[in-house]
């Protein structure tokens, strides 16, 4: 999860749908909007492109038309995260709130031995941050058989992603000058807040002091 920037002002076929009985939120430009705020991926799990996508409300509306039809509750997620979140992970970090530090309060890890797993850790002490946290544990690990398979895919997304960028993390610390920065770019499209999976490749950065004093510039997409 990272921060991303809600546009605005609101699509204006919300206001219009609002008044009716059985209005859509999912009118007019919603989709393209939310496609473009959302760089095209859920913004839970971080999947570029997934095969299933929902308007998720961040916070459940449960019938109130102002939260159905407001602009900034409406986000982008994928099936598998919308229904893992659910109604049972309340007061959750906002990915459109700067000041939430979505991926520098949480701790984004990836343990590829013996087999690939996945770790989230809060980093300070907030009830919100913690909710996030088994959020996103959930998420990558799965609760229920349904969600295990689910989660198993997403993993392998996941692992696959993080193969080829610390592939191009092997060949720039190898690399002479020149080399050097033409991976540097490559790079930093993979610290993106575009790419898939981005907080994680973030924290393979932070993880080294050399390479954070490098990168700064794209960790400070965060803030």
């Amino acid at each position: 999860m990272v921060y991303l920037e809600k546009s605005q002002p609101a699509p204006a076929c919300l206001a219009e749908e609002k008044t009716k009985a059985n209005g859509n939120y999912k009118c007019g430009e919603v989709l393209d909007r939310l496609k473009d705020d959302f760089k095209n991926k859920c913004y839970i799990c971080e999947d570029e492109g997934p095969i299933s996508i929902d308007v998720e409300h961040f916070v459940p509306h449960k019938g109130d038309k102002d939260l159905k039809f407001d602009w900034s509750n409406l986000f982008l997620a994928c099936t598998h995260c919308n229904r893992t979140k659910g109604v049972a992970y309340k007061d959750v970090l906002n990915c459109t709130h700067k000041n939430d530090n979505v991926d520098q309060n949480i701790r984004y890890l990836v343990d590829p031995f013996p087999s690939f797993k996945v770790d989230i850790r809060s980093l300070i002490e907030d009830a919100r941050t913690e909710t996030t946290k088994n959020l996103l544990r959930a998420v990558y690990n799965g609760e229920t058989p349904t969600q295990k398979l689910e989660s198993g895919n997403l993993r392998k997304k996941l692992q696959a992603e993080i193969k080829s960028f610390q592939s191009l993390l092997d060949r720039y610390n190898r690399a002479d000058d020149e080399e050097k920065r033409y991976l540097a770019g490559k790079l930093k499209e993979h610290l993106d807040n575009a790419s898939s999976f981005t907080a994680f490749k973030r924290w393979i950065i932070r993880d080294s002091a050399a390479l954070a004093e490098t990168f700064q510039d794209c960790l400070e997409q965060s803030q």
